[in-house]
């Protein structure tokens, strides 16, 4: 995944939030930490999702992280649901788990310290919400296994499709096999209908010599596509085919993630 320094448009309350993270006495190996990426998810979440979203909408998250791009999101928006977020990593839920009472959140932000796909029963969801693990390497050995992507990339963002929630907020990777990721979502009835895309340079974890080797490999197979300087990340909001007349964006967002 990506870090550059692109500070414009933060907000005092997102400042404050990853300062906390950046004091917190962990390394970048124990908890996910690039605010520029949170921050673009962030932006996402709350104009792709939150700001669209009935009173009683039940969103479910994979992967929450330290929670900070939800919580960002929903300290900007009038959102009334209830939002139910999974993460594995128990250093990374506690923190979550702390900024959510700290601003206030919990009858809004829920954390469960388990697996998502375990919950999925219980929790008929109207938005699945996600900025999945997209590093592509041979094998989990890097320097956070949690973000590995499968040997593509996809390999998780492609099961999270799989799940037949009615709408998806995913975050794709220019260089995690962009082009078959969205033709899968067609196979399994979604259509594009928004997206958002940010150029992002490679970062602590996308420049592990061993995944960055890797990603030079996919470049050569036509499923990593990036330039000297940046690659596009995009933040796609997917629905199933036929629950609107909205048109399908899916060509075009081809066209923008395979550019470079």
């Amino acid at each position: 995944m990506s870090c550059i320094e692109l500070n414009k448009g933060f907000t005092m309350k997102e400042a404050l939030l990853n300062a906390e993270t950046a004091i917190e006495s962990y390394s970048p190996n124990q908890v996910f930490f690039c605010p520029e990426e949170s921050h673009f998810y962030s932006q996402c979440l709350e104009k792709l999702v939150l700001k669209n979203c009935a009173d009683d909408e039940l969103v479910i998250e994979f992967g929450a992280g330290d929670g900070s791009p939800v919580i960002n999101a929903l300290l900007k928006t009038q959102f009334k649901g209830l939002i139910h977020g999974y993460e594995l990593n128990p250093v990374a839920c506690e923190v979550a788990r702390s900024k959510i009472r700290q601003y206030q959140l919990s009858r809004k932000y829920v954390i469960h310290n388990t697996c998502f796909f375990k919950g999925l029963e219980s929790l008929p969801a109207n938005y699945l919400i996600a900025n999945p693990p997209y590093l592509p390497a041979p094998d989990d050995n890097i320097y956070m296994p949690s973000l590995h992507g499968g040997i593509d990339g996809a390999t998780i963002t492609k099961k999270l499709l799989s799940v037949d929630c009615e709408n998806v907020l995913l975050m794709i990777s220019g260089y995690s096999n962009p082009k078959e990721t969205l033709e899968y979502a067609v196979s399994q009835g979604y259509k594009v209908v928004d997206f958002m895309v940010s150029p992002l340079q490679f970062g602590y974890y996308s420049s592990e010599p061993k995944v960055r080797r890797w990603i030079t490999e996919l470049r050569k197979r036509q499923q990593a596509f990036y330039s000297q300087n940046i690659y596009f990340l995009a933040g796609v909001l997917f629905k199933k085919q036929g629950s609107n007349a909205t048109p399908d964006l899916t060509d075009e967002l081809i066209k923008v993630m395979t550019v470079l």
